[in-house]
Protein backbone atom coordinates (compact mmCIF):
# COMPACT_ATOMS: atom_id res chain seq x y z
CA UNK A 1 0.00 0.00 0.00
CA UNK A 2 1.11 3.57 -0.41
CA UNK A 3 1.89 5.56 2.25
CA UNK A 4 -0.06 8.71 1.23
CA UNK A 5 -2.75 6.56 -1.05
CA UNK A 6 -3.95 9.19 -3.36
CA UNK A 7 -8.08 9.17 -5.12
CA UNK A 8 -7.02 9.00 -8.82
CA UNK A 9 -9.72 9.98 -11.39
CA UNK A 10 -10.05 8.48 -14.94
CA UNK A 11 -12.03 9.25 -18.09
CA UNK A 12 -10.81 7.71 -21.36
CA UNK A 13 -12.59 6.33 -24.16
CA UNK A 14 -10.73 2.83 -24.83
CA UNK A 15 -11.90 0.13 -22.34
CA UNK A 16 -8.65 -1.62 -22.90
CA UNK A 17 -7.12 1.52 -21.08
CA UNK A 18 -9.92 1.87 -18.56
CA UNK A 19 -8.56 -1.39 -17.26
CA UNK A 20 -5.35 -0.72 -17.37
CA UNK A 21 -5.18 1.92 -15.10
CA UNK A 22 -7.55 0.75 -12.76
CA UNK A 23 -5.39 -2.16 -12.04
CA UNK A 24 -2.22 -0.29 -12.23
CA UNK A 25 -3.53 2.08 -9.84
CA UNK A 26 -5.27 -0.17 -7.54
CA UNK A 27 -1.72 -1.97 -7.51
CA UNK A 28 0.30 0.83 -6.42
CA UNK A 29 -2.50 1.47 -2.98
CA UNK A 30 -4.26 4.24 -4.61
CA UNK A 31 -7.76 4.68 -4.55
CA UNK A 32 -9.10 4.83 -8.46
CA UNK A 33 -12.41 5.66 -10.56
CA UNK A 34 -12.06 5.27 -13.63
CA UNK A 35 -14.97 5.51 -16.16
CA UNK A 36 -15.50 6.13 -20.39
CA UNK A 37 -18.35 8.62 -19.18
CA UNK A 38 -18.49 12.50 -18.66
CA UNK A 39 -21.25 12.01 -16.43
CA UNK A 40 -20.21 9.51 -14.34
CA UNK A 41 -16.38 11.85 -14.05
CA UNK A 42 -18.29 15.10 -13.22
CA UNK A 43 -19.91 13.62 -10.41
CA UNK A 44 -16.66 12.03 -9.21
CA UNK A 45 -15.44 15.68 -9.63
CA UNK A 46 -18.18 17.11 -7.53
CA UNK A 47 -18.81 14.66 -4.80
CA UNK A 48 -15.04 12.36 -4.77
CA UNK A 49 -12.41 15.43 -4.91
CA UNK A 50 -9.88 13.77 -7.02
CA UNK A 51 -6.70 14.34 -5.69
CA UNK A 52 -5.54 13.36 -9.04
CA UNK A 53 -7.15 13.48 -12.94
CA UNK A 54 -6.42 11.30 -15.95
CA UNK A 55 -8.22 12.60 -18.78
CA UNK A 56 -8.28 11.53 -22.60
CA UNK A 57 -8.30 14.52 -24.76
CA UNK A 58 -9.07 13.20 -27.78
CA UNK A 59 -12.72 11.54 -26.82
CA UNK A 60 -15.07 11.34 -29.80
CA UNK A 61 -17.90 12.80 -27.41
CA UNK A 62 -15.76 15.26 -25.39
CA UNK A 63 -12.92 16.93 -26.29
CA UNK A 64 -9.88 17.64 -24.30
CA UNK A 65 -10.89 21.63 -23.98
CA UNK A 66 -14.51 20.64 -23.19
CA UNK A 67 -12.94 19.19 -20.28
CA UNK A 68 -10.75 21.64 -19.13
CA UNK A 69 -13.03 23.98 -19.60
CA UNK A 70 -15.73 21.98 -17.22
CA UNK A 71 -12.68 21.90 -15.13
CA UNK A 72 -12.16 25.10 -14.50
CA UNK A 73 -15.84 26.00 -14.05
CA UNK A 74 -15.89 23.71 -11.38
CA UNK A 75 -13.04 24.60 -9.91
CA UNK A 76 -11.38 21.22 -9.89
CA UNK A 77 -8.32 21.14 -7.63
CA UNK A 78 -7.15 17.83 -8.65
CA UNK A 79 -3.69 17.44 -10.46
CA UNK A 80 -3.84 16.89 -14.20
CA UNK A 81 -2.51 14.32 -16.27
CA UNK A 82 -3.21 14.48 -19.93
CA UNK A 83 -3.30 11.03 -21.88
CA UNK A 84 -2.77 11.15 -25.82
CA UNK A 85 -1.87 9.72 -28.78
CA UNK A 86 -1.34 13.50 -30.44
CA UNK A 87 1.61 15.20 -31.32
CA UNK A 88 3.33 16.81 -28.61
CA UNK A 89 2.29 20.49 -30.10
CA UNK A 90 -1.03 19.69 -29.92
CA UNK A 91 -0.99 18.40 -26.09
CA UNK A 92 1.18 20.99 -25.22
CA UNK A 93 -1.16 23.62 -26.29
CA UNK A 94 -3.93 21.80 -24.27
CA UNK A 95 -1.63 22.12 -20.88
CA UNK A 96 -1.06 25.32 -21.74
CA UNK A 97 -4.84 26.00 -22.07
CA UNK A 98 -5.91 24.54 -18.77
CA UNK A 99 -2.86 26.51 -17.04
CA UNK A 100 -4.64 29.64 -18.42
CA UNK A 101 -7.32 28.31 -17.24
CA UNK A 102 -6.04 28.37 -13.50
CA UNK A 103 -6.11 24.41 -13.72
CA UNK A 104 -2.91 22.31 -11.96
CA UNK A 105 -1.91 20.99 -15.61
CA UNK A 106 0.95 18.72 -14.47
CA UNK A 107 2.67 15.78 -16.96
CA UNK A 108 1.98 14.26 -20.44
CA UNK A 109 1.14 11.00 -20.30
CA UNK A 110 1.68 9.73 -23.88
CA UNK A 111 0.35 6.44 -25.29
CA UNK A 112 1.11 3.68 -25.48
CA UNK A 113 0.63 4.08 -21.65
CA UNK A 114 3.74 2.70 -19.46
CA UNK A 115 3.42 1.19 -16.02
CA UNK A 116 6.78 3.17 -15.53
CA UNK A 117 6.07 6.22 -16.44
CA UNK A 118 2.41 5.95 -14.24
CA UNK A 119 4.41 5.14 -11.21
CA UNK A 120 6.65 7.95 -11.17
CA UNK A 121 4.30 10.56 -11.76
CA UNK A 122 2.03 9.50 -9.10
CA UNK A 123 5.01 9.33 -6.56
CA UNK A 124 5.82 13.13 -7.46
CA UNK A 125 2.02 14.21 -6.69
CA UNK A 126 2.55 15.97 -3.40
CA UNK A 127 -0.74 18.37 -2.49
CA UNK A 128 -1.20 22.00 -3.42
CA UNK A 129 -0.49 23.81 -0.36
CA UNK A 130 -3.06 26.95 1.21
CA UNK A 131 0.03 29.03 2.27
CA UNK A 132 0.10 32.40 1.43
CA UNK A 133 2.38 32.86 -1.63
CA UNK A 134 6.15 33.51 -0.62
CA UNK A 135 8.67 35.81 -1.77
CA UNK A 136 11.39 32.78 -1.68
CA UNK A 137 8.79 30.57 -4.42
CA UNK A 138 9.15 33.97 -6.42
CA UNK A 139 12.18 34.19 -6.37
CA UNK A 140 12.98 30.69 -7.15
CA UNK A 141 10.18 30.71 -10.02
CA UNK A 142 12.81 34.08 -11.71
CA UNK A 143 15.73 31.51 -10.90
CA UNK A 144 14.20 28.29 -12.49
CA UNK A 145 12.14 29.84 -14.96
CA UNK A 146 8.37 29.26 -13.95
CA UNK A 147 7.71 32.24 -15.50
CA UNK A 148 6.75 32.50 -19.07
CA UNK A 149 5.44 35.58 -21.46
CA UNK A 150 2.26 35.91 -23.04
CA UNK A 151 1.57 38.88 -25.81
CA UNK A 152 -1.55 40.50 -26.52
CA UNK A 153 -1.60 42.41 -29.74
CA UNK A 154 -2.63 45.51 -30.51
CA UNK A 155 -3.94 47.04 -33.32
CA UNK A 156 -3.80 50.66 -35.66
CA UNK A 157 -6.90 51.56 -35.04
CA UNK A 158 -6.94 53.38 -38.35
CA UNK A 159 -4.96 50.87 -40.25
CA UNK A 160 -6.43 48.27 -38.73
CA UNK A 161 -2.75 46.30 -38.44
CA UNK A 162 -0.66 44.96 -35.51
CA UNK A 163 1.82 47.26 -34.84
CA UNK A 164 2.97 45.99 -31.36
CA UNK A 165 1.97 43.68 -28.57
CA UNK A 166 2.15 43.86 -24.64
CA UNK A 167 4.59 41.41 -22.91
CA UNK A 168 2.53 39.76 -20.17
CA UNK A 169 3.99 37.66 -17.12
CA UNK A 170 2.99 34.98 -16.12
CA UNK A 171 3.86 32.14 -13.39
CA UNK A 172 3.45 28.65 -14.09
CA UNK A 173 4.08 27.12 -10.18
CA UNK A 174 4.86 23.58 -9.53
CA UNK A 175 2.21 22.70 -6.98
CA UNK A 176 -0.32 25.45 -7.14
CA UNK A 177 -0.85 25.87 -10.99
CA UNK A 178 -1.25 28.89 -12.88
CA UNK A 179 -0.64 31.97 -10.57
CA UNK A 180 -2.12 35.78 -12.01
CA UNK A 181 0.09 38.46 -12.00
CA UNK A 182 -1.83 40.49 -9.28
CA UNK A 183 -1.09 38.10 -6.83
CA UNK A 184 2.77 37.80 -7.30
CA UNK A 185 3.41 41.70 -9.01
CA UNK A 186 2.41 43.29 -5.33
CA UNK A 187 4.36 40.23 -3.81
CA UNK A 188 7.53 41.35 -5.84
CA UNK A 189 7.29 45.13 -5.20
CA UNK A 190 6.89 44.56 -0.89
CA UNK A 191 9.98 42.24 -0.59
CA UNK A 192 12.87 43.61 -2.69
CA UNK A 193 12.11 41.30 -6.20
CA UNK A 194 10.88 43.80 -8.32
CA UNK A 195 13.89 44.74 -10.09
CA UNK A 196 14.94 40.91 -10.48
CA UNK A 197 11.33 40.69 -11.90
CA UNK A 198 11.20 43.40 -13.82
CA UNK A 199 14.72 42.22 -15.66
CA UNK A 200 13.55 39.02 -16.39
CA UNK A 201 10.62 40.30 -18.30
CA UNK A 202 12.77 42.70 -20.20
CA UNK A 203 15.33 40.13 -20.86
CA UNK A 204 12.90 37.71 -22.46
CA UNK A 205 10.63 40.42 -24.29
CA UNK A 206 13.82 41.88 -25.69
CA UNK A 207 14.83 38.27 -26.71
CA UNK A 208 11.80 38.15 -28.77
CA UNK A 209 11.89 41.34 -30.01
CA UNK A 210 15.01 40.79 -31.63
CA UNK A 211 13.44 36.81 -33.28
CA UNK A 212 10.82 39.15 -34.64
CA UNK A 213 12.66 41.98 -36.16
CA UNK A 214 15.29 39.12 -38.02
CA UNK A 215 11.89 37.59 -39.28
CA UNK A 216 11.13 41.06 -41.19
CA UNK A 217 8.38 41.79 -38.48
CA UNK A 218 9.63 44.61 -36.81
CA UNK A 219 6.56 45.32 -34.24
CA UNK A 220 6.83 47.35 -30.80
CA UNK A 221 6.80 45.05 -27.51
CA UNK A 222 5.46 46.81 -24.35
CA UNK A 223 6.64 46.08 -20.82
CA UNK A 224 5.41 46.78 -17.89
CA UNK A 225 7.69 48.73 -15.16
CA UNK A 226 6.97 49.64 -11.77
CA UNK A 227 7.88 52.87 -10.29
CA UNK A 228 9.99 50.97 -7.73
CA UNK A 229 12.44 50.22 -10.63
CA UNK A 230 13.36 54.07 -10.76
CA UNK A 231 14.84 53.91 -7.43
CA UNK A 232 18.14 52.58 -9.30
CA UNK A 233 19.68 55.04 -11.20
CA UNK A 234 21.43 52.05 -12.88
CA UNK A 235 18.22 50.89 -14.36
CA UNK A 236 18.80 52.56 -17.67
CA UNK A 237 22.05 50.52 -17.98
CA UNK A 238 20.38 47.24 -17.23
CA UNK A 239 18.05 47.45 -19.52
CA UNK A 240 19.91 48.64 -22.29
CA UNK A 241 22.78 45.93 -21.68
CA UNK A 242 19.87 43.16 -21.53
CA UNK A 243 18.76 44.48 -25.31
CA UNK A 244 22.43 44.40 -26.25
CA UNK A 245 22.67 41.18 -25.19
CA UNK A 246 19.67 39.81 -27.55
CA UNK A 247 20.14 42.05 -30.51
CA UNK A 248 17.38 43.96 -29.66
CA UNK A 249 17.04 47.70 -30.65
CA UNK A 250 15.97 49.37 -27.82
CA UNK A 251 13.64 51.76 -29.34
CA UNK A 252 11.42 48.17 -30.54
CA UNK A 253 10.75 48.23 -26.32
CA UNK A 254 8.07 50.10 -25.07
CA UNK A 255 8.16 50.62 -21.07
CA UNK A 256 4.91 51.15 -19.58
CA UNK A 257 5.09 53.01 -16.33
CA UNK A 258 2.25 51.77 -13.83
CA UNK A 259 1.30 54.40 -10.41
CA UNK A 260 2.12 51.26 -7.88
CA UNK A 261 4.15 51.88 -5.22
CA UNK A 262 5.06 55.45 -7.02
CA UNK A 263 7.75 57.37 -5.35
CA UNK A 264 8.08 60.61 -3.76
CA UNK A 265 11.46 61.41 -5.71
CA UNK A 266 10.44 62.69 -8.29
CA UNK A 267 13.87 64.33 -9.54
CA UNK A 268 15.23 60.61 -9.21
CA UNK A 269 12.06 59.29 -11.50
CA UNK A 270 13.00 62.33 -14.02
CA UNK A 271 16.20 61.38 -13.83
CA UNK A 272 16.15 57.64 -14.47
CA UNK A 273 12.85 57.69 -17.20
CA UNK A 274 14.89 60.94 -19.19
CA UNK A 275 18.05 58.40 -19.41
CA UNK A 276 15.34 55.49 -20.45
CA UNK A 277 14.74 58.47 -23.55
CA UNK A 278 17.98 59.06 -24.07
CA UNK A 279 18.88 55.24 -25.16
CA UNK A 280 16.02 54.63 -27.29
CA UNK A 281 13.15 53.22 -25.04
CA UNK A 282 9.86 54.43 -25.17
CA UNK A 283 7.79 55.62 -22.23
CA UNK A 284 4.19 54.79 -21.84
CA UNK A 285 1.88 56.41 -18.69
CA UNK A 286 -0.37 53.26 -17.93
CA UNK A 287 -4.11 53.45 -16.21
CA UNK A 288 -4.31 57.00 -16.82
CA UNK A 289 -6.99 58.89 -15.73
CA UNK A 290 -7.38 56.59 -12.33
CA UNK A 291 -4.37 58.44 -10.35
CA UNK A 292 -4.40 61.06 -8.89
CA UNK A 293 -1.00 62.15 -10.09
CA UNK A 294 -1.19 61.32 -13.70
CA UNK A 295 -1.11 64.97 -14.78
CA UNK A 296 1.50 65.83 -13.29
CA UNK A 297 3.57 62.98 -14.29
CA UNK A 298 2.73 63.42 -18.15
CA UNK A 299 3.46 66.72 -17.54
CA UNK A 300 6.85 66.56 -16.20
CA UNK A 301 8.31 63.10 -17.65
CA UNK A 302 9.39 62.13 -20.93
CA UNK A 303 6.79 59.92 -22.15
CA UNK A 304 5.81 59.04 -25.69
CA UNK A 305 2.16 57.36 -25.33
CA UNK A 306 -1.24 57.90 -22.97
CA UNK A 307 -2.68 54.48 -22.25
CA UNK A 308 -6.34 55.02 -21.66
CA UNK A 309 -7.21 52.65 -18.46
CA UNK A 310 -10.03 50.19 -19.26
CA UNK A 311 -12.52 51.12 -16.46
CA UNK A 312 -13.59 54.09 -19.05
CA UNK A 313 -12.83 51.91 -22.62
CA UNK A 314 -15.15 48.86 -21.40
CA UNK A 315 -18.01 51.56 -20.73
CA UNK A 316 -18.16 53.48 -23.31
CA UNK A 317 -21.33 52.21 -25.04
CA UNK A 318 -22.74 52.31 -22.04
CA UNK A 319 -21.50 55.22 -20.35
CA UNK A 320 -21.63 58.99 -21.79
CA UNK A 321 -19.41 60.29 -18.92
CA UNK A 322 -16.90 57.01 -19.53
CA UNK A 323 -16.86 58.22 -23.49
CA UNK A 324 -16.59 61.53 -22.85
CA UNK A 325 -13.29 60.93 -20.51
CA UNK A 326 -11.85 58.84 -23.20
CA UNK A 327 -12.71 61.45 -25.96
CA UNK A 328 -10.86 64.11 -23.40
CA UNK A 329 -8.15 62.00 -23.39
CA UNK A 330 -7.69 60.99 -26.91
CA UNK A 331 -7.74 64.66 -27.52
CA UNK A 332 -5.38 65.84 -24.36
CA UNK A 333 -2.55 63.09 -26.16
CA UNK A 334 -2.47 64.20 -29.11
CA UNK A 335 -2.55 68.23 -28.81
CA UNK A 336 0.52 67.34 -26.76
CA UNK A 337 2.30 65.06 -29.40
CA UNK A 338 1.74 61.61 -27.36
CA UNK A 339 -0.03 58.79 -29.09
CA UNK A 340 -3.19 57.49 -27.24
CA UNK A 341 -3.44 53.43 -26.84
CA UNK A 342 -6.78 52.11 -25.04
CA UNK A 343 -7.25 49.20 -23.71
CA UNK A 344 -9.95 46.53 -22.66
CA UNK A 345 -11.74 46.55 -25.88
CA UNK A 346 -14.23 44.14 -25.69
CA UNK A 347 -16.37 44.18 -28.55
CA UNK A 348 -16.37 45.92 -32.72
CA UNK A 349 -18.90 48.75 -31.34
CA UNK A 350 -15.78 49.75 -28.67
CA UNK A 351 -13.78 49.82 -31.67
CA UNK A 352 -15.57 51.62 -34.20
CA UNK A 353 -15.96 54.43 -31.03
CA UNK A 354 -12.43 54.53 -30.63
CA UNK A 355 -11.59 54.76 -34.42
CA UNK A 356 -13.92 57.49 -35.10
CA UNK A 357 -12.47 59.62 -32.08
CA UNK A 358 -9.38 59.29 -33.70
CA UNK A 359 -7.62 57.39 -31.00
CA UNK A 360 -4.78 55.40 -32.45
CA UNK A 361 -4.30 52.03 -31.01
CA UNK A 362 -6.26 49.62 -29.02
CA UNK A 363 -5.60 45.68 -27.61
CA UNK A 364 -8.16 43.95 -25.88
CA UNK A 365 -10.00 40.52 -25.92
CA UNK A 366 -12.39 41.40 -29.14
CA UNK A 367 -8.63 41.96 -31.39
CA UNK A 368 -7.29 39.45 -29.43
CA UNK A 369 -6.48 37.68 -25.82
CA UNK A 370 -3.25 37.28 -24.67
CA UNK A 371 -1.04 34.28 -26.66
CA UNK A 372 2.21 32.59 -27.24
CA UNK A 373 5.10 34.30 -29.04
CA UNK A 374 4.15 31.99 -31.97
CA UNK A 375 1.10 32.79 -32.49
CA UNK A 376 1.78 36.85 -33.25
CA UNK A 377 3.17 36.26 -37.04
CA UNK A 378 -0.49 34.47 -37.74
CA UNK A 379 -2.51 37.52 -36.03
CA UNK A 380 0.02 39.69 -38.32
CA UNK A 381 -0.89 38.11 -41.31
CA UNK A 382 -4.94 37.63 -40.43
CA UNK A 383 -5.36 41.71 -39.70
CA UNK A 384 -3.22 42.41 -42.68
CA UNK A 385 -5.20 39.87 -45.31
CA UNK A 386 -8.07 41.45 -43.41
CA UNK A 387 -7.23 44.97 -44.33
CA UNK A 388 -6.31 44.08 -48.09
CA UNK A 389 -9.89 42.16 -48.80
CA UNK A 390 -11.64 45.43 -47.21
CA UNK A 391 -9.65 47.48 -49.67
Amino acid sequence: MSDNPLRVLVIDDEQGIINFLKKAIESMGHEVIATQEFEQFKNAIETWDPAVAIIDINMPGHDGVELLRYLATAGCKARILVSSGLDDRTVDAVIRLGSERGLRMSAKLPKPLRLADLQRILAEDKPAPNTPLSSSELAQAIKDNQLFLEYQPKIDCRLNRVTGVEALVRWRHPLRGLVRPDQFIGLAEGNGLIDALTDWVVSHAAQQAGVWHRQGLPIEVAVNISALNTRDVAFPDRLAQLCKNHLANPSSLVLELTETGAMSDVIQMMDVLTRLRVKGFKLSIDDFGTGYSSLVQLQRMPFCEIKIDRSFVSQMKQSRDCEVIVEIIVDLAHKLGLRSVAEGVEGKPILDALTKLGCDAAQGFHISPPVAADRIPELIRQYSQTRQAVA
